[in-house]
């Protein structure tokens, strides 16, 4: 009996100490674990470790520099991404080249993709770049070298752009589109899109052989101006864009350009042709006395030809205008409208329709400039150059605060405009070619 009681005493004695060095085990331990999951599951929720946090404050107070966009606006191109990356979750690798055969696909590609080239050398005789969106590899090739049958073709979809603007251009935009033709019949192309830079009248009658509705192979067409083919089923608009055949360049908004007091009124940098609305424009302005406060400097005979010196003094007009006029020459769509853009400086576009094929405002209530309009671009409209004195004397009423505030609306539009088509293109492009790669 006191065998037993002895030994019931050892095995109460060893549990309490086992229940002692556990008890101890979870106060010393098992403070630390929850301290630990405590910080992993923070880190799953998104809080970022010390060097990501110093990275975003860093940007942070680099964005305090400049920042045209609103917050939503970053929200919203972030979602738009996630939208792309999204649909091509499901999908396998897919690889489109673009060959860039008129001037226009440098606007694409800088541009709208704000893709790069090397060499960096604009006069080089090839150029190149690659960019991944989502799951699918777009490169660009460009230059003289870039002829038909003497460059390898390395991808089974391709985008061609052109330029059919006048007939030289037409012989030249066609031997392109029998090659690759001849390389879709010999399979050695799977999808054809052909990016146009048409003609000013819209007289394009020419390319309909090689619409693949019509027997060709040409399964896209996005053609610059306010064409009656577009139908947004195989026949889209696509933006002019800035001079890139004159050299003008991709800018890069600063502070300055945002804050700084303009010291002209308007600008009009270029040609005054006879008997048209320029040269009314012109006797307004003289009129009323208002080129002494705009930047005007007028030619008789269009130059296509830019040198350093004329490229950075339109530049300077840009840049230090807050208003620039932009009356229509052969067609409404001008260069002038997007590189006013570019330096925060507001298009006044004298909105007519002109003479040709291009669209009638009867039938096309947004003709002309169809578009832009369909994006509400933020310019002035204005009808006749009549209107102007009355512009500019407002224009002499508002605060500086207040053009900040519509230099940053334009900017932020216009970041938003070449987003939206850049989008636009992928998801044309990609449905299209897979949707026939399944069919």
């Amino acid at each position: 009996m006191r065998l037993t009681r002895k030994r019931l005493c050892s095995i109460l004695i060893a549990l309490y100490c086992l229940f002692s060095i556990y008890a101890a085990y979870h106060v010393f331990f098992g403070r630390r674990r929850r301290t630990q999951d405590a910080s992993l599951r923070g880190l799953r929720k998104g809080a970022a470790p010390a060097r990501e946090r110093r990275g975003r404050e860093q940007s942070t107070l680099r964005s305090e520099e400049w920042n045209p966009w609103e917050e939503d606006e970053k929200n919203e191109q972030k979602h738009r991404l996630q939208i792309l990356n999204k649909s091509t979750k499901e999908k396998k690798d897919f690889h489109v080249q673009i060959w860039g055969k008129a001037a226009i696909g440098l606007y694409l590609w800088e541009h709208i993709f704000e893709g790069l080239l090397e060499p960096t050398d604009v006069t080089a005789q090839r150029r190149e770049g690659n960019l991944v969106v989502g799951r699918t590899h777009y490169s660009f090739i460009t230059g003289p070298a870039v002829v038909p049958g003497y460059f390898s073709v390395d991808e089974n979809n391709v985008v061609l752009v052109l330029n059919g603007r006048e007939k030289a251009k037409v012989f030249y935009a066609t031997q392109w589109l029998l090659y690759a033709q001849n390389l879709v019949q010999t399979q050695k192309l799977q999808h054809l899109a052909v990016v146009l830079l048409g003609n000013e009248h819209c007289n394009n009658e020419w390319i309909n052989q090689f619409l693949k509705r019509n027997g060709g192979s040409v399964e896209l067409l996005f053609i610059i101006y306010d064409s009656p083919w577009i139908n947004n089923m195989d026949v889209f608009q696509w933006p002019l864009g800035v001079a890139t055949y004159r050299n003008f360049p991709v800018v890069e908004a600063n502070w300055s350009m945002l804050h700084n007091e303009r010291p002209y009124l308007c600008n009009f940098v270029g040609t005054i042709y006879e008997n048209s609305s320029r040269q009314a424009l012109m006797n307004i302005l003289k009129q009323d006395g208002n080129d002494k406060l705009c930047w005007v400097s007028a030619r008789e005979q269009w130059q296509p030809q830019e040198t350093n010196e004329s490229l950075k003094n339109y530049q300077n007009a840009l840049l230090q205008s807050d208003l620039t006029l932009c009356p229509a020459g052969v067609n409404t769509e001008c260069y002038r409208i997007y590189e006013a853009c570019s330096y925060g400086s507001v298009p006044v576009v004298e909105d007519v329709m002109t003479a040709g094929s291009c669209g009638n405002s009867s039938v096309y209530h947004n003709a002309p400039l169809q578009l832009l309009k369909s994006m509400n671009a933020p310019f002035i409209f204005i009808k006749n150059w009549k209107e102007l004195p009355a512009i500019l004397e407002k224009e002499k009423t508002i605060i500086l605060q207040e053009k900040i505030q519509r230099r940053k609306r334009l900017l932020q539009w216009y970041q938003y405009f070449k987003a939206e088509l850049k989008m636009r293109f992928i998801n044309i492009v990609e449905s299209s070619f897979l949707k026939n790669n399944k069919g």
